[in-house]
Parts: C-alpha cells; sequence; structure tokens
C-alpha cells in the first residue's frame, strides 16, 4: 500500500479496540504516526500491545495516552503529549484528528435519567469539541489536515431506545459541517455514520432495540450475507441481527480514504459508512 501519509500525525480517540483500534492500523499502514488515546485502566494493555504492533509492522511511531474525553484535562492532556513525543521546542504539528470515542447508554423515553443524558453528550459532543479547541493552534495551515468525527446511523434513522445517544451523533454531524467552515483553512472536516459493527458494542443493546435494528439490516445492500464470501462468524451474526454486521476494518477503510491527500474536495459532509442503510430514509 502506497504510504501516503508518511512523517504525518494523527491523534486517534477511542483507539484501544474496535473501531479505533482498525483506524489506527489503517493509518499506520499508510505510514502516519498514532497517538493511541484510551480512558480506561483495563485498555491500558490493549494500547501498549498496539503500540507494539503498529511500530513493529509499520516502522512507524506510536504513543498510547490515558485521559478522559470530554474533560478539558483530557484534551490538554492528548495536545500536551503530542507535543513532547513529536514536536520541536514546543511546537507540533496534528495532521488527523480521528474522534472515534463514544459512549452509548439506550434506554426508552421513560427510563432515560438525568446523568444518563448528561454523560453520554459529554463524551460524544463536549469531548469532540473540546479536543478541537485544544488542538486548533497546532493544525496545519494549508488545508492539508484531516478532521473526521464518527457519528453513527442512529442520527437519522430514529432507532427506538436511542433518544440520548442519536441526539449526540446528530448534534455531531452539525458541528462536523461548522468546522468545515471555521476552519477551512487548516483541514476538511467530516463525518462518517456507521451502522451495526462487530464487536460487543452493539451485542450489549437491549433485544427490543436489536429487533428493531434488525427489520433495516435484511434490507440493507451490504448487509447480505454471501456464503463463499463471507466467513462463518457473519453469517451466523446474519441469522441473529437480520444482516451481516460492518467488519471495523470497512468502517477503518472509509476514514482512512477521507484522510487522503485526494480526498481535499470532501468536506462537510456524511459519508457513507454503512453498506448502504441510509438508503431507506
Amino acid at each position: 500500500m502506497s504510504r501516503l501519509l508518511t512523517g504525518k500525525l494523527a491523534v486517534i480517540t477511542g483507539a484501544s479496540r474496535g473501531i479505533g483500534a482498525a483506524i489506527a492500523e489503517n493509518l499506520a499502514s499508510k505510514g502516519c504516526n498514532i497517538i493511541i488515546n484510551y480512558t480506561s485502566d483495563s485498555s491500558s494493555r490493549l494500547a501498549s500491545e498496539l503500540q507494539l504492533q503498529l511500530e513493529s509492522k509499520h516502522g512507524i511511531k506510536a504513543l498510547p495516552v490515558q485521559a478522559e474525553i470530554g474533560s478539558e484535562s483530557g484534551a490538554l492532556a492528548i495536545v500536551d503529549a503530542a507535543k513532547e513525543a513529536f514536536g520541536t521546542d514546543g511546537k507540533v504539528q496534528i495532521d488527523i484528528i480521528v474522534n472515534n470515542a463514544g459512549i452509548a447508554s439506550n434506554a426508552f423515553i421513560q427510563d432515560v435519567k438525568a446523568d444518563q443524558f448528561t454523560n453520554t453528550y459529554r463524551v460524544n459532543v463536549l469531548g469532540p469539541l473540546l479536543l478541537i479547541q485544544a488542538a486548533q493552534p497546532y493544525l496545519p495551515t494549508d488545508r492539508s489536515g484531516r478532521i473526521i468525527n464518527v457519528s453513527s446511523v442512529s442520527s437519522s434513522t430514529g432507532f427506538v431506545g436511542q433518544s440520548v445517544y442519536g441526539g449526540t451523533k446528530a448534534a455531531l454531524e452539525a458541528m462536523t459541517r461548522t468546522w468545515a467552515r471555521e476552519l477551512v483553512e487548516n483541514a476538511t472536516v467530516n463525518a462518517i455514520n456507521p451502522g451495526p459493527v462487530e464487536g460487543p458494542m452493539y451485542a450489549s443493546n437491549l433485544p427490543a432495540i436489536l429487533d428493531n435494528i434488525g427489520a433495516y439490516n435484511k434490507h440493507t445492500p451490504g448487509m447480505n450475507p454471501r456464503p463463499g464470501v463471507d466467513n462463518a462468524e457473519s453469517l451466523e451474526d446474519a441469522k441473529k441481527y437480520g444482516g451481516r454486521l460492518a467488519h471495523v476494518e470497512e468502517v477503518a477503510g472509509i476514514v482512512g480514504m477521507l484522510c487522503n491527500p485526494e480526498s481535499q474536495w470532501c468536506t462537510g459532509q456524511v459519508v457513507c459508512a454503512n453498506g448502504g442503510m441510509v438508503l431507506l430514509h
């Protein structure tokens, strides 16, 4: 693969596992140095293992940084780590930011709690804003930067039980469009909107929510299971969820595409990363 991002630096939040780790792998394969942000102590080992994997496989420099998303101190800690590890005389250029970290705590209207609302918006909406604020002085000044916000089809599909989560992702998409204008001299700014993706986060949904989403999965072009093409696990998931789930590498590939130099003319957009689920709307 062509190393189109050699020498660039990417900050990826929530990068120790799942989609975030796959994005780190994709960008590192193109020569990009990576800051692997994670929040909880339980992710420390995963982040360290990913660092070693990326450095040995792709010959880049990776740095795990534990910092809370949704706090000013956490955002500043990430930028300070970038300056210390990749900067010279306190100066650093942060070329790519992927706001991937997010939480989902689904509940029906009558069960939503105020602290659930506040915490989800803090991580999913305030977190990306605080990171961009902290990083803005260190973005490129030649429009070569890339900011990718990981949204969700939940921003537009109205899945039951997702008043809070869907609202946070709609807010993130609104900020994407504003940032595309405000940061025009620094970076393109886009969002992607995955649908169901393999992993424990999707499987942990309430059965009623899974049933509701499953009706959409059955009619999503990319989720049609293909015996002889899709692996056995994907075929089994398709039986359970109404269609096969996205592999994390498939979502990461779309982020990687938007980070390439050739994507300069795409900004302020929500780019499909869901196999065509939003064709229903």
